[in-house]
């Protein structure tokens, strides 16, 4: 069986920027969520990641980062060997609000962290998180603080380290090869790190591939 996302399925269902709303949501959901979640510091091309993945303007870019302060919910489907399959819950896709941003207030911050706190508590292990990094400044203190703070839920968790196309001399590359290792190494929250140009579309096949993987891992274990 050969599956892939289906371009273009993906359904906007909510953008929940209020916790209260959040806890409700979560409250009349009746199955188990199994998907994928998205997040990353401001600015690291999470919404073109997306966008490459899922069909053209699924999210939207911002061109103020750190703006976007919604938990924005899509539902979406796979198909094998070309049909949609039916047989597969209702899988979501979650495209989280960026992190880090300097330029956001005290109580933009404090909305954040209770919004995550909320989600991450609620969602259950069947959902793969994909932690998005800038290949050319992997590693910032927001993404550190992130890591500290979700690896205590356990997800299965992909660290996309994108914008390699950036990345011009033989150096920076072998330094980013080294960084892999080393990641995989010292986070062992962290089950994959993949290389990957959403604007090139390199490493985007392979991503799709581990995102689907871990999907029927999901399925069949619900």
């Amino acid at each position: 069986m050969q599956y892939e996302i289906l371009k273009g399925s993906a359904k906007f269902c909510y953008g929940i920027s209020d916790p209260a709303q959040l806890v409700e949501w979560f409250q009349n959901l009746s199955d188990r969520l199994i998907g994928v979640c998205f997040v990353g510091r401001s600015n690291v091309g999470k919404s073109s990641l997306i966008n490459s993945l899922f069909g053209k303007r699924v999210a939207r870019t911002s061109k103020t980062p750190g703006r976007t302060r919604m938990v924005n919910i899509f539902t979406f489907d796979l198909v094998n060997d070309g049909e949609v399959d039916n047989s597969l819950p209702t899988l979501y896709l979650f495209d989280l609000p960026g992190y880090g941003h300097a330029n956001v207030s005290k109580e933009m911050s404090k909305n954040w962290d209770e919004l995550m706190s909320i989600l991450f508590e609620s969602i259950g292990i069947h959902m793969t998180l994909v932690n998005i990094q800038d290949a050319r400044h992997p590693g910032q203190k927001a993404d550190l603080r992130f890591r500290s703070f979700i690896n205590k839920y356990n997800f299965p968790t992909i660290n996309v380290l994108n914008k390699i196309d950036k990345l011009k001399t033989q150096k920076e590359r072998a330094q980013l090869a080294k960084l892999k290792k080393a990641i995989l190494a010292e986070d062992n929250g962290i089950d994959e790190v993949m290389l990957v140009s959403a604007e090139k579309g390199t490493g985007t096949l392979e991503l799709q591939q581990s995102i689907i993987d871990n999907i029927i891992q999901a399925q069949q274990l619900h």
